[in-house]
C-alpha cells in the first residue's frame, strides 16, 4: 500500500490535481519494519518521507490524502505542507519541514515517559542529511546523557536532496556517530524488512527496559526524486540507480515469501486489486472535499478570539458576501 500510495501521490501531482508530493520509493522496508516493532502507546516522530509508518499505525488513507489537497477534512485545515500528516490519537506527531527538529521532540517525549515511570518509548526518523543538523547533535547528546528511551532511525538513502553522503561527513558509517553520544550504533540493510524489524525490536526492548537510546542506520537508496519538484538524473549516476533497483525491498520480501511457499502470483493479484480499489475510493472521496471555510483562518489562534480577530473575521465575511465565492488564485506549490 505504501508503494501504491506513493505512485498515486506522484501521479496526482503530475496531473496538476495536487501541488506537491514527497515519495519514498525503495524505502518501504524501513518504514514497515520499524513500525511493526512498536506498541500502540509509543510515540512516533517521523520525517516527511514515512507514509508507510502512518499506514502501518492505522492512519486513515482518506485523511492522509486530504492533507495533500489541504481541504476541509484535512486535520490541519490546509495549513500544513503536503505529506506533513498528523494523527494525535495514534501518537503520530505532526511532521515538520525543518530538518531534524523531530529528533529533539522525540527525546523530550521519551524523557517525559521516563520521568513518569511509563513504559512508552519514542522513535524518530531522519535522513542522512539530518545527521548534519544541530538538532541531531543536541538530541543525541541529551538522550545519551539522560539515557532516554529513544530509538533514532537514520534512513541513509545516499543523498540529502542532491548532496551525497561523501560530502556530508567523514564518518564511514552514520552509525559510528553513536559512540560519541554514549549509545549503541547499528548499521542494517535497509532493504531487508526482517533485518530492520529485528534491529528495531532489539532497540525498542532496550529502551523499554531502561537501557537507554539506540541509533540505527538503515542503509538504502532513494529510488525516486527528493520531491515532485526534483530531477535526480541531474546529480545521480544511472548505474548506481540500476544496481539498487535489483534490491527493491518489496520484490525481495516477495521472493523470500515465495521461496517459503507462503505466497504466490494468485495471492499477489488479489492483494494488488484490493489495495488499488481501496486507494482509488479514498482518492475519489478526498478530491471531492471542498476547501476549508473562510472562518477557519481565525480559529485555533486563541481559546477566545480577540476583538481584533473578530473585527477582521467580520470584515472578511462581509467581503465574501459582496464578492461571492473566493477563487484560488495561488500558484502551484513552489518546492
Amino acid at each position: 500500500m505504501t508503494r501504491f500510495f506513493d505512485e498515486r501521490g506522484m501521479l496526482l501531482q503530475r496531473q496538476g490535481r495536487i501541488g506537491f508530493y514527497v515519495p519514498s520509493f525503495g524505502q518501504e522496508a524501513i518504514q514497515i519494519g520499524t513500525a511493526n516493532a512498536l506498541k500502540a502507546g509509543d510515540w512516533v516522530f517521523p520525517s516527511y518521507r514515512e507514509p508507510g509508518v502512518f499506514i502501518s499505525r492505522g492512519a486513515s488513507l482518506f485523511k492522509m490524502l486530504c492533507n495533500l489537497w489541504g481541504n476541509r477534512s484535512d486535520v490541519c485545515k490546509g495549513r500544513q505542507m503536503p505529506n506533513h500528516y498528523s494523527f494525535a490519537d495514534l501518537k503520530l506527531f505532526s511532521v515538520s519541514s525543518p530538518i531534524s527538529t523531530q529528533v529533539i521532540q522525540a527525546v523530550g517525549a521519551s524523557l517525559a515517559s521516563k520521568l513518569r515511570k511509563e513504559k512508552d518509548i519514542a522513535i524518530t526518523y531522519f535522513g542522512d542529511g539530518g545527521t548534519s543538523e544541530n538538532d541531531f547533535h543536541t538530541g543525541l547528546t541529551f538522550a545519551g546523557a539522560m539515557k532516554t528511551p529513544t530509538v533514532f532511525i537514520c534512513t541513509n538513502n545516499q543523498f540529502a536532496i542532491s548532496v551525497p553522503t561523501s560530502k556530508q561527513t567523514g564518518a564511514a558509517r552514520m552509525a559510528d556517530k553513536a559512540i560519541g553520544y554514549g549509545m549503541p550504533g547499528i548499521a542494517v540493510d535497509g532493504n531487508d524488512v526482517l533485518a530492520v524489524y529485528k534491529a528495531t525490536q532489539e532497540a525498542v526492548d532496550r529502551a523499554r527496559n531502561g537501557e537507554g537510546p539506540t541509533l540505527i542506520e538503515c542503509v538504502t537508496f532513494r529510488m525516486g526524486p527528493h520531491s515532485s519538484s526534483d530531477d535526480p538524473t541531474r546529480y545521480r549516476d544511472q548505474a548506481l540507480y540500476e544496481a539498487w533497483l535489483k534490491r527493491d525491498p518489496i520484490q525481495r520480501f516477495r521472493q523470500y515469501l515465495e521461496s517459503k511457499k507462503l505466497w504466490d502470483q494468485k495471492q499477489q493479484d488479489i492483494l494488488e486489486k484490493e489495495l488499488k480499489a481501496t486507494l482509488a475510493d479514498a482518492v475519489e472521496k478526498a478530491e471531492a472535499e471542498p476547501a476549508p471555510s473562510i472562518e477557519t483562518l481565525f480559529e485555533d489562534v486563541y481559546s477566545e478570539m480577540t476583538p481584533q480577530l473578530l473585527e477582521q473575521k467580520a470584515a472578511l465575511e462581509m467581503e465574501q458576501e459582496l464578492r461571492g465565492k473566493f477563487e484560488n488564485t495561488s500558484e502551484a506549490f513552489p518546492l
